[in-house]
C-alpha cells in the first residue's frame, strides 16, 4: 500500500523508521543508513517511471532487490552486495556504500540485525517517488529536508555541521544575487559544501537551476553531498573531495578557478585551518589570517573564488566585523576595495553546530571601484523557537530579502552605512552592526513627576503613534491634556477595552482588512481552481504570498510581513498538504472530488504511527475510523446538514443539563449527614449503589431517604436517556454525513476547499492578527493609566486614612498605641 498520509504524518513516520537504528549509534552514523535506503528507494522508482533516468538501476541492484531480502538470515550482507551492484553500475563507489549494513556491532547480531533491517526496507516500501519531479518542492525534496534538520538536531554540536538550516540557506540564496533572470550555465560554488543543501537551495532560485560546484573535507559528508545531489535531480554537479582551504581541487594551475556566484558555511573559527598549507594561490594577497582562526581564510577563499563581476554570500561568526590585527587590516583592505557590498546581522542559535549568533558577509565584485557604503541589516530579533533552536520565519526571510535586495532603510533594522562612517577613526572600519543600528527595544521609563504628581507622560503615548494613525478617533476618547507633557486617562482602565474594541472605528479597519483578503484570493482563483499534476507547490505560494504581501503595503495597523506571515503558516500547516493531495489525485486521473474521499485510518505499529479519526462509525470491533484530510466533516455538516446540527446541538445541550442534575443533586445531598450518604462508596456514587442502598432499606428505611435514592435513580436514567438520544442522533448525522462525501462534486469540493477552508481560515487569521495588535494596545493603555493613576500624595493619604481607621478600632478595643 502506498502511504496516503499528510506530509507532515508521512515525516513523522519516517522518522520513526530511525527508531530501529537509534541505540546502536547516534544520528550522525544512522543518518548515512536512513538516506543510503531514500536513495535506493527513490532511484529504482525513478527508473521505473522515467527511461532517461541518469542513474542506471541494474538487474540484482534495486530496492525491491534489497525488499526481497526481507528476513533473509543474511540480510545485511545480502543488502551491501545490492547496493554494490548499483554503486558499480554508476560509478557511485564510495558514495552510495558508506554505510555497511552488515555491521553486527551497530545493528546487532543474528535476528536483532534481521528483524530491524526487515522493519526498516518495509517502511521505505510503502513510501512512492515514481512520479516525484525532484525540483525541491515535491515530496522527495521536503522529506529529505525533513530528515537532515532532524539529523542535524539530533547529531548536536560537534557533529551537525553537514547541514545550513533551509531558511538560511533561502536568505544566502536570495540575497545572493540569484533569480529569474538566472541561466542555466551561470555557475554557483560552494568551498565548504557540507551536504550539498545551501548549493541545492541556491540553485534553485534559477529557473531551470544552475551549474553546481561544490568541495567538502569530510569523507562521509561529501558521499552525503553527492547523493543529495542526485536525489535533486542534479547528477551532473561537481562535488569534489578534500581541504578547501590547504588542497583546494577546482584550481587553474595555480590559480582558483572562478565562478558567478559562491555561497559557503564554513566551520566557524577554525583553529587548524593552515596546518599542511603549501600554495596560497593568490588568496592572501590582502593578509595573511591569523595562525589559530580560519574565518578570514574562508572569506578571502570566497572573494577570490569570484569572478571579475561574481558576488558571494558567506556566513561567518560576528567577530569578522571587529577583531583587530590581521583582521582588521584585511577588513581594511576590502573596504577601501568595495568588495564587501553589505552585512546581515542574524538571530543567535540558528545553526547547529553552534548556538552563537552568525552574520552574512556579501561580497561583490561588480562595481566595487565605484562602491561607497555597506548596506547593514539588523535581523537579530526576527525569530521563533523551534525546540532547542531558533529558526527564520517566512516574514523574517522575505523581509531580509525585500529590504536588502531594494536597499530599504528602516529605522532599527537597516541602513546603507556611508564609507566615510566606516572610516572615521572613531570607528576604524569596524563593522559591528550595533555601532551603525540600534534595534534595541524603547526602555520603558518610569516618569518620576508623573508618579509624584499625576499623570501620563505624553512620551508613552506618543509611542503608540502607529496606532493611533489607524484610530485617531481613539486616542482622543482616551486622553485628555493634564499639564505639559502629561495626560490624563479621561475613561477608567476598566473601560479602556470597550472603547477600543467598540468605540474607536476598529471595524472599519477589520472590514477594510476582510475586503482586502477577499479580493486577494478572488484574483487567484483561476490559479488554484487551475491545479495540476504539474502545479509547482513552491511557485505557487509564491505569487500568493508575494500579492498579498504588496497589497498589505501602507495599510494602517498591520506590519505587511506578520499578515505574509499568517498565509505562510496556514500554507506549511495545511494548505500544502492539500495543494499536494490535489496534485497526486490529478496525477493519477483523479478529481477534486476523489481526492475528498474519506479514507481509513492508518494505524501502524511497525512505523509507530496512529492517526486520530475525523469520522467515526459503529463500536467496539465493527468500528470504523475515516480520515478526511481536504474536507473536514465539519465543513460538509456545515452546508448540508445544518439544521441537523442545530438539533444535535440542542439534545447534547439537554443531555449536560440531565448530567448536571445529577452533579448538583448529589452536591446537596452527599455531605456527612445528607440523605444519600450511606449509599456512597470511597466518597462516590453512582446509579448501581443508588440501588443497591434502595433495596436493602425498602421496606424499613428513612422515608426521606428512599425518596431521594428513588429521585437520584429518576436523574440517572433521564441522564442515560439523553445522552442515548444524543449519541443516536450524532451516528446518524456521522451516516450522513459519510455518504454525502460519496456525491460531492468537483464544485462542490472546489467550493468547500476554496471558500469554506482556504479563504475562510485565512481571513480569520488575519482578522486575529488585527485583534492581537488591538489587545497590545488595550494592555499598553491600562497598564500606563495604572501606574500613574495614583499621586505619592493620594498614596500618602490613603495610608493616613488607614492608619486612622486602625488606631480608631484599637482604641476601641481598649488597646492604646
Amino acid at each position: 500500500m502506498v502511504v496516503a498520509l499528510k506530509k507532515s504524518d508521512l515525516y513523522s513516520a519516517l522518522w520513526a523508521s530511525c527508531d530501529q537504528l537509534r541505540g546502536g549509534m547516534d544520528a550522525s552514523q544512522y543518518k548515512d543508513y536512513i538516506l543510503t535506503l531514500l536513495f535506493m528507494k527513490y532511484v529504482s522508482d525513478k527508473a521505473k517511471s522515467d527511461p532517461d533516468s541518469l542513474i542506471e538501476v541494474p538487474e540484482g541492484g534495486s530496492f525491491d532487490d534489497m525488499f526481497a531480502a526481507k528476513n533473509d538470515k543474511e540480510i545485511g550482507d545480502r543488502f551491501n552486495k545490492i547496493i554494490g551492484k548499483l554503486a558499480d553500475a554508476n560509478g557511485l563507489r564510495n558514495v552510495i556504500d558508506q554505510a555497511d549494513f552488515n555491521d553486527a556491532e551497530k545493528l546487532g547480531n543474528g535476528k536483532e540485525m534481521q528483524d530491524r533491517l526487515s522493519k526498516l526496507v518495509t517502511i521505505f516500501k510503502d513510501l512512492d517517488f515514481g512520479g516525484s519531479r525532484a525540483e525541491g518542492d515535491d515530496l522527495l525534496g521536503d522529506a529529505y529536508e525533513y530528515l537532515m534538520r532532524h539529523f542535524a538536531t539530533e547529531s548536536g554540536k560537534s557533529k551537525g555541521q553537514f547541514y545550513t538550516p533551509a531558511e538560511v540557506s533561502r536568505v544566502l540564496a536570495k540575497v545572493v544575487g540569484i533569480g529569474s533572470s538566472t541561466r542555466q550555465d551561470e555557475t554557483v560554488y560552494d568551498a565548504a559544501c557540507g551536504s550539498g543543501s545551501l548549493l541545492l537551495k541556491a540553485a534553485a532560485e534559477a529557473p531551470r537551476g544552475m551549474t553546481i560546484y561544490g568541495q567538502e573535507k569530510d569523507n562521509a559528508t561529501w558521499a552525503l553531498a553527492k547523493m543529495n545531489m542526485i536525489l535533486h535531480g542534479n547528477a551532473t554537479a561537481e562535488i569534489f573531495k578534500g581541504d578547501t582551504i590547504t588542497s583546494p581541487q577546482l584550481t587553474s594551475g595555480k590559480n582558483l578557478k572562478t565562478f558567478d556566484y559562491v555561497v559557503m558555511n564554513p566551520p566557524f573559527s577554525i583553529k587548524s585551518w593552515n596546518n599542511g598549507l603549501e600554495e596560497e594561490h593568490g588568496r592572501f594577497e590582502y593578509g595573511m589570517p591569523p595562525e589559530k582562526n580560519g574565518d578570514y581564510a574562508f572569506l578571502l577563499h570566497a572573494l577570490t573564488s569570484l569572478r571579475s563581476e561574481g558576488k558571494a554570500a558567506v556566513i561567518l561568526p560576528h567577530g569578522v566585523l571587529f577583531r583587530g590585527n590581521a583582521e582588521g587590516n584585511i577588513r581594511r583592505e576590502l573596504l577601501k576595495r568595495g568588495f564587501i557590498k553589505g552585512v546581515i546581522g542574524l538571530p543567535a542559535n540558528l545553526f547547529y553546530g553552534t548556538g552563537i549568533p552568525a552574520c552574512i558577509v556579501l561580497l561583490d565584485k561588480e562595481n566595487a571601484v565605484s562602491r561607497t557604503g555597506v548596506f547593514m541589516i539588523d535581523a537579530s530579533r526576527g525569530f521563533i523557537k523551534d525546540g532547542n533552536k531558533n529558526r527564520l520565519r517566512d516574514q523574517d526571510i522575505h523581509k531580509i530579502v525585500d529590504t536588502f535586495n531594494n536597499q530599504l532603510s528602516i529605522d532599527g533594522y537597516a541602513r546603507m552605512v556611508p564609507m566615510s562612517e566606516i572610516a572615521d577613526p572613531k570607528n576604524d572600519f569596524n563593522l559591528n552592526i550595533p555601532r551603525y543600528i540600534d534595534s534595541s527595544e524603547p526602555e520603558d521609563i518610569q516618569d518620576l513627576s508623573g508618579h509624584i504628581h499625576g499623570g501620563i507622560p505624553n512620551r508613552d503615548i506618543d509611542a503608540l503613534q502607529t496606532y493611533w494613525d489607524a484610530l485617531p478617533s481613539l486616542k482622543a476618547a482616551l486622553f485628555e491634556t493634564l499639564r505639559e507633557g502629561y495626560s490624563t486617562l479621561k475613561v477608567d482602565p476598566s473601560e479602556v477595552q470597550e472603547y477600543a474594541l467598540n468605540r474607536s472605528g476598529l471595524e472599519i479597519i477589520r472590514a477594510d482588512v476582510e475586503s482586502v483578503v477577499t479580493d486577494w484570493f478572488e484574483s487567484h482563483r483561476d490559479t488554484l481552481l487551475g491545479i495540476t499534476a504539474e502545479t509547482k507547490p513552491n511557485d505557487l505560494i509564491r505569487e500568493l504570498g508575494d500579492d498579498l504581501l504588496e497589497r498589505f503595503k501602507g495599510r494602517p495597523l498591520l506590519d505587511e510581513y506578520d499578515v505574509y506571515q499568517q498565509l505562510m503558516s496556514y500554507w506549511n500547516d495545511t494548505m500544502h498538504d492539500d495543494v499536494y493531495l490535489i496534485m497526486t489525485e490529478l496525477g493519477k486521473d483523479g478529481s477534486w472530488a476523489s481526492a475528498a474521499k474519506p479514507r481509513p485510518t492508518i494505524e501502524d505499529k511497525d512505523r509507530k504511527l496512529t492517526e486520530d479519526a475525523d469520522l467515526e462509525l459503529g463500536t467496539g470491533r465493527a468500528k470504523k475510523k475515516f480520515k478526511m484530510d481536504l474536507v473536514p466533516p465539519a465543513l460538509v455538516v456545515a452546508r448540508y446538514f445544518a439544521d441537523e446540527r442545530s438539533e444535535l446541538d440542542e439534545l447534547q445541550v439537554a443531555a449536560d443539563d440531565a448530567s448536571r442534575a445529577v452533579e448538583e443533586y448529589v452536591e446537596e445531598h452527599a455531605g456527612e449527614d445528607g440523605l444519600l450518604a450511606e449509599a456512597m462508596d470511597d466518597d462516590k456514587i453512582s446509579k448501581v449503589l443508588a440501588a443497591k442502598r434502595l433495596r436493602e432499606i425498602k421496606d424499613d428505611g428513612d422515608k426521606d431517604e428512599l425518596a431521594a435514592l428513588n429521585h437520584l435513580i429518576k436523574l440517572y436514567n433521564n441522564e442515560a436517556a439523553a445522552k442515548k438520544t444524543a449519541r443516536e442522533a450524532q451516528s446518524t448525522l456521522d451516516e450522513q454525513t459519510l455518504k454525502q462525501y460519496g456525491v460531492l462534486t468537483d464544485g462542490d469540493v472546489q467550493e468547500l476547499v476554496l471558500d469554506e477552508k482556504w479563504q475562510s481560515i485565512l481571513r480569520e487569521r488575519v482578522d486575529g492578527a488585527v485583534s492581537n495588535l488591538t489587545l497590545a494596545l488595550i494592555h499598553r493603555v491600562v497598564e500606563l493609566g495604572e501606574r500613574y493613576g495614583a499621586t505619592w500624595a493620594s498614596l500618602d493619604s490613603e495610608v493616613e486614612r488607614l492608619e486612622a481607621r486602625v488606631s480608631e478600632s484599637l482604641s476601641a478595643m481598649g488597646v492604646g498605641l
